[in-house]
């Protein structure tokens, strides 16, 4: 796969950039479309492309890090207060994705010989709904069918379209999208080539995506539109192509350049994160290959004992000295409920007055950050997986939603392709990254064997459980949609037995919040609020944390799933 950064030059010559007020995002953004250049069209998607991925670099501190992971549990760290820093996905959807795309389609509009470009043109929408479900997830109703109008149409007040609506409108647009791309009847189509960094324009590819984020809506209608999600799942069952169906077939980003977490890629910023008690001691406990690639080893290694002996110091009472994973420990998710395990998260353990131990294991930073203290590794992002679509069709397969539909295998046998993909694919992130890796060769052999392990096998008893524990450790770098999936199913669920939820005290947010506009918009922006439901301007976490968006009012809450 090539690196993307060569293909995004040309891209940005409709970049959008220095524009930060919300207020602006539909009045001043481009207006005047005749001061920007006029490139080849085939060069605008690498800037939006690049963009869904590349605008994270802070939100992988102040969002995923500090907030989402350490919601969905997969992290623990300092419960820092939710900043004005989250929700950049917002901003970035209207200002650096969309104005590419729409002047894509414009241009493809007004050429003599449209019908060569129907592809290029169709992509787009595919794109759009990619990024606009991640807004939409923390935002509720937001600007979309009168969207980035105030560049063609003089339209500065855009409605803020509600959830079913946007849903609805999605799901079109993917179904339009399906429709174009895979006719081969067409005229021959104009190409982007390698201007295209995630397919390359292998058309069918983005019918997969498409099939794939179909998917993603019907998750998100289950709670809110039971008989739509399962009429969503049968339609992707029945389309010929189907959804994304290999790991060569899910979306890539493979950069050379890119330090994710600003210059210099400082994971460590604010704080570092470690691994909570839960996800460490069912990784262990199921001996997941996965577990070196999360997390690095604390400091009890190598010669540990000969100190203990030598000082007559004994281990704290939390970690068993005979176990044979003593080098990965980790800490609870709250560290009010455990604060004498807590304690020792980025406190060393004092042996003598020349020695301490580090106990609880951080997450693997350079798997994150491969460029961290000026190491050479590369970043590859993968932001919807195979594994991701195995997943969705066991769940459905499990909960009876396909109907008469070919499901083309057993819940069991998508399970065991998810998880066999998840494998493969962090180890691939892994060792681009330069970081420790989950096998060397095939991994065929660590992969069977997990697969095998009493706590994977389907039992007959609680397979649905087993298949949304999967499912929820596969999005250990997809910090979005594990919080959309702890959030939607309640699992992990506190008590159980298989996998338990830690008892975690703060209040955790539904939403996140979209401020005043401005005159411009404050009228339709007022209407949206009051339409959901919403205080208008609240950030404060009781407000927050008990006001949903329409998909999430049925939800169970964190933990409490059936």
């Amino acid at each position: 796969m090539k690196n993307t950064f060569q293909y995004i030059k040309t891209g940005l010559l409709l970049a959008l950039l220095g524009v930060s007020s919300c207020s602006k995002n539909f009045g001043d953004i481009n207006t005047n479309p005749s001061l920007v250049a006029k490139p080849d069209v085939k060069f605008l998607l690498s800037y939006s492309q690049d963009k869904i991925i590349t605008y994270q670099g802070t939100e992988w501190v102040w969002e995923s890090m500090e907030q989402l992971m350490r919601f969905t549990q997969h992290v623990t760290s300092s419960p820092y207060e939710i900043t004005n820093n989250v929700n950049t996905r917002y901003n970035n959807y209207y200002l650096q994705i969309l104005p590419n795309l729409f002047e894509i389609r414009k241009q493809v509009d007004a050429m003599p010989n449209k019908d060569e470009y129907q592809k290029i043109a169709m992509v787009t929408y595919v794109l759009q709904v990619l990024h606009g479900l991640k807004v939409t997830d923390m935002n509720g109703s937001i600007p979309y069918s009168q969207a980035i109008e105030g560049r063609y149409q003089s339209q500065y007040g855009p409605v803020y379209d509600e959830q079913p609506a946007l849903f609805n409108n999605w799901l079109s647009q993917l179904d339009a999208a399906i429709a174009v791309l895979s006719n081969s009847a067409l005229p021959a189509q104009v190409s982007y080539g390698q201007s295209d960094i995630f397919y390359q324009s292998d058309w069918i590819k983005w019918v997969k995506l498409a099939n794939t984020l179909k998917l993603r809506i019907a998750a998100r209608l289950e709670n809110a539109d039971k008989a739509k999600c399962q009429a969503v799942f049968q339609q992707v069952l029945k389309d010929p192509i189907g959804p994304i169906d290999g790991d060569d077939s899910q979306v890539k980003y493979l950069n050379s350049t890119y330090t994710p977490f600003g210059n210099g890629g400082d994971i460590d910023y604010r704080s570092r994160r470690y691994a909570t008690t839960s996800i460490m001691a069912f990784l262990k406990k199921s001996e997941d290959p996965r577990l070196p690639v999360y997390f690095e080893k604390n400091d009890l290694v190598g010669s540990y004992k000969d100190s203990l002996a030598k000082y007559n110091v004994t281990l704290p009472a939390f970690i068993n000295p005979n176990d044979p994973l003593i080098m990965y420990q980790g800490g609870p998710a709250d560290w009010t409920t455990n604060p004498t395990v807590a304690a020792y998260i980025g406190n060393g353990f004092i042996v003598s007055q020349y020695t301490k131990y580090n106990l609880i294991s951080p997450i693997n930073r350079r798997f994150f950050s491969p460029k961290l203290n000026s190491a050479t590794g590369n970043f590859l992002d993968v932001p919807v997986t195979y594994a991701e679509t195995c997943f969705y069709l066991a769940e459905f397969i499990q909960k009876g939603y396909a109907g008469g539909a070919d499901t083309k295998g057993t819940a069991e046998d998508w399970y065991k392709k998810g998880i066999t993909s998840s494998i493969q694919t962090m180890n691939a992130i892994a060792v681009a990254a330069g970081s420790t890796t989950a096998y060397t060769g095939t991994g065929l052999t660590e992969i069977n064997a997990y697969l095998n392990n009493a706590q994977v096998k389907f039992n007959g008893v609680n397979n649905l459980e087993r298949i949304y524990i999967q499912a929820y450790l596969s999005m250990y770098r997809q910090a979005n949609e594990a919080y959309v999936f702890c959030r939607r199913t309640g699992y992990p669920k506190t008590g159980s037995a298989y996998y338990g939820r830690e008892t975690f005290n703060e209040l955790i947010p539904r939403r996140f919040w979209l401020t005043d506009p401005g005159e411009v918009n404050r009228a339709n922006w007022n209407t949206a609020m009051q339409q959901q439901g919403f205080t208008p301007n609240a950030q404060d976490l009781p407000t927050l944390s008990s006001q949903r968006i329409w998909y999430d009012k049925q939800a169970p809450e964190f933990g409490k799933g059936l």
